[in-house]
C-alpha cells in the first residue's frame, strides 16, 4: 500500500525546500501560507529584492561586528521568512485571513533543525502551532506586551 505524507508533513517539507533559497549565512528558514488548503504565499530569509545580500556580499556584518545575537537588528540585511511570505501575498494581492503559515529553519552550518511551525501538533514535541486567527485575536483581546512564545527558541 501507498502511503501519502500528512498534509503538515506535506507543507512542512515545501517550507524547508523554500528555506534553501535563504540568503542569510547564519540560519536557512522557509515560510509558507496556505489558505483552503492551497499555497498562497511563499518567504525565506533574506535582503529585500533589489539589494545585496549577505550572501551576496561574501560575510554578515553582524558577525564581522561581533554583535550579540538578538541585538541590533538594524544592521541586518535580511528579512524574516514569514514577512517575506505576508509581503509576497500582499504583492500578489492576496487575502491571508483564514491562512495557516508553515515555518521550518535550520543552522546553516551545522544543518540542525532550529524551528518547525505548524498548525496541528497532536504530540507537542517540538513544533509550535501559531494560527493566524488565534494570533490576531489574542493581540486584540489580550493586548500583549510581552512575548512568552519566542521563534526558534525551543519554549
Amino acid at each position: 500500500m501507498i502511503e501519502r505524507p500528512a498534509k503538515e508533513d506535506y507543507y512542512l517539507n515545501i517550507a524547508s525546500v523554500v528555506a534553501r533559497r535563504s540568503t542569510c549565512l547564519k540560519v536557512l528558514i522557509g515560510a509558507i501560507i496556505v489558505k483552503e488548503d492551497q499555497i498562497i504565499a511563499a518567504g525565506y530569509v533574506g535582503a529585500p529584492r533589489h539589494t545585496r545580500s549577505s550572501l551576496d556580499h561574501g560575510f554578515c556584518l553582524r558577525r564581522r561586528l561581533q554583535i550579540p545575537s538578538g541585538t541590533q537588528y538594524e544592521l541586518c540585511r535580511s528579512v524574516h521568512a514569514e514577512q517575506n511570505a505576508i509581503i509576497n501575498a500582499a504583492r500578489a494581492g492576496v487575502s491571508l485571513l483564514g491562512g495557516d503559515m508553515y515555518i521550518f529553519g535550520e543552522e546553516r552550518d551545522s544543518g540542525k533543525t532550529i524551528l518547525v511551525s505548524r498548525p496541528d501538533d497532536p504530540g507537542g514535541t517540538r513544533d509550535r502551532i501559531f494560527r493566524v486567527d488565534d494570533w490576531a485575536r489574542e493581540w486584540r483581546e489580550q493586548d500583549i506586551l510581552e512575548d512568552s512564545v519566542r521563534y526558534g527558541r525551543g519554549e
